[in-house]
């Protein structure tokens, strides 16, 4: 995939799409999950489920990065990519 081709813009809309759909499916079931639970477990679901939506933000935010470089590394032209070009 050639940078800012249409089927580099196509696979990171789907990819965005996919991303905030599982977001979203997270933040639908995990609610349902803890009223359910009370005490001890309770307080464990919710450490439980600040975990998830951190380690969910850090991929996100990885993401991002990995992105904007490819961007630059495409921009310049000169700098080996970070990710492969088929």
């Amino acid at each position: 995939m050639a940078c800012f081709s249409i089927l580099f813009v196509q696979q990171l809309l789907i990819w965005v799409v996919i991303f905030i759909a599982v977001f979203a499916i997270i933040n639908v079931l995990l609610p349902l999950v803890t009223r359910h639970a009370t005490g001890a477990l309770a307080e464990a679901l919710n450490v439980v489920i600040a975990i998830i939506r951190i380690v969910f933000w850090a991929a996100v935010v990885i993401v991002v990065i990995v992105f904007a470089f490819h961007m630059i590394s495409c921009l310049i032209g000169q700098m080996p990519s970070l990710l492969p070009h088929r």
